[in-house]
């Protein structure tokens, strides 16, 4: 990377990659913990909603209270300290910040503040990977026509996972299958906030469940999030999603190539080039061993005319499936937001991003979790009525499916049968509405295009 030796160089320079954080949540205040010890770096601002929530999120990751008490943008720059503020829009119009990392979690809030960073000439680091599988595309190519940076956030697994595939094709691998692991049940689809936390342990281990929200941590239980992760990995690489979208087979880490391979084969894929993610669970609920459950993984193949590629896949263990023609490189872990500021670094000493979408491959489509009545609101991601199914692009277009990110505070028309999509046919909404232009501006140009 050598990104360390240029963060030294600004520190010594006196001119730290400067950056403004929005949404000190979780992810947001793991960066924080690592940014307070990361040299040639400086918050300028964190913005919240909750500025005393900010404050107290700062304090429990070590900040000394001098650190965080400058009045303004302008004053810490000029001190090297940091402002507290609950005004997103104070942080992107502020002078002296290179990098803004959008990290709020709402995809309409999220498009919102890209676009206004882009506007103001500031690198976007995308954590709000919900945002970006309703208009990423769009956006990644707005921060290019203005000389900016779009990226994921490395230390989320789809940032991780294009690094996996990047490394594959500079290779010179054929990439069969890239994802992550994650705790799946198909009956998690009909997981609530209501029983989240039954079927949150052995994913996520939270002592105190009055510190997280229920709503949003449901979305990593019923598949929402793993569906919208492998659509972000699909756009920024130009794999594709399978038909029916992710399958969650059970693997152990040593299995991924076996498991991992065309039905054709003897796998489970419909087909090469996929996204997918494997489950830690078997399908009777019992753990399956050495299980990849916080990881990522990609598959490759060997040429078919190379038998000396192999014979080297067997001779050092390289995890080769039964037959020698595929292999596995995986991760066992991801320190989520604790990675962030990597992102930071390429963005504003490399100007490139750890990941960005370059096409409309794949989508997350709201499907309903029950029968759904005329007149029901839907409550959007990680709620009571949808979860996230990962679609091909052009299947969601021309079945006219409501993206994930869009199903939040809508009106049904119509009944929509669990398990179905729901359609932009069976809600109201507002044609004129920024977010939904943004989106048919999108579709209109990626959803002809091949990737």
């Amino acid at each position: 990377m050598n990104l360390y030796p240029l963060l030294l160089a600004r520190q010594a320079a006196g001119r730290p990659v400067t950056v403004g954080l929005i949404g000190a949540g979780k992810y947001g205040t793991m960066f924080l913990a690592q940014a307070r010890t990361t040299p040639g770096m400086q918050i300028v601002a964190v913005a919240d909603l909750n500025v005393a929530r900010a404050a107290s999120q700062l304090a429990a990751c070590n900040w000394p209270a001098e650190r965080y008490a400058a009045r303004s943008c302008e004053d810490a720059i000029r001190t090297g300290g940091t402002y507290l503020t609950d005004d997103a829009n104070e942080l992107i119009r502020a002078e002296g910040i290179e990098v803004v990392i959008e990290a709020t979690g709402d995809p309409r809030i999220g498009i919102h503040l890209a676009l206004a960073s882009i506007a103001a000439g500031k690198h976007i680091v995308m954590v709000n990977v919900e945002a970006d599988v309703v208009a990423g595309p769009l956006l990644a190519r707005r921060a290019r026509q203005a000389g900016v940076v779009y990226s994921l956030a490395y230390g989320d697994q789809p940032a991780i996972v294009c690094e996996h595939v990047d490394w594959a094709r500079a290779c010179g691998f054929r990439i069969v299958a890239a994802g992550k692991g994650t705790r799946y049940l198909p009956r998690f689809h009909q997981s609530t906030p209501d029983t989240v936390f039954d079927n949150l342990p052995g994913l996520i281990e939270i002592a105190d469940h009055s510190s997280i929200n229920p709503k949003m941590f449901n979305s990593f239980v019923d598949g929402t999030k793993s569906a919208i992760e492998m659509t972000a990995v699909a756009n920024a690489t130009g794999l594709h999603a399978q038909s029916h979208g992710l399958e969650f087979p059970p693997a152990t880490r040593f299995e991924l190539a076996d498991v991992l391979r065309p039905k054709d084969q003897g796998g489970n894929l419909e087909k090469a080039g996929v996204t997918e993610c494997v489950s830690s669970l078997s399908r009777d609920g019992s753990p399956v061993p050495h299980n990849l459950a916080h990881g990522t993984f990609v598959v490759v193949e060997a040429a078919e005319d190379s038998s000396y590629t192999r014979e080297c896949f067997r001779e050092y263990h390289m995890l080769p499936d039964s037959t020698g023609r595929y292999a596995a490189l995986y991760r066992p872990i991801h320190f989520s937001g604790l990675e962030l500021g990597i992102s930071a670094a390429w963005a504003a000493l490399l100007r490139q991003p750890t990941g960005a979408p370059i096409g409309f491959s794949a989508d997350v489509v709201a499907t309903a979790k029950r029968d759904l009545r005329a007149g029901e609101i839907l409550d959007g991601e990680g709620g009571y009525c949808v979860w996230g199914r990962q679609t091909p692009a052009d299947v969601s277009l021309r079945e006219g499916y409501l993206p994930l990110g869009l199903a939040q505070r809508v009106t049904l028309t119509r009944d929509v049968a669990m398990g179905t999509g729901v359609r932009w046919t069976d809600i109201t909404f507002d044609p004129t509405d920024p977010v939904v232009r943004l989106r048919r501006e999108m579709e209109a140009a990626f959803g002809t295009r091949a990737t």
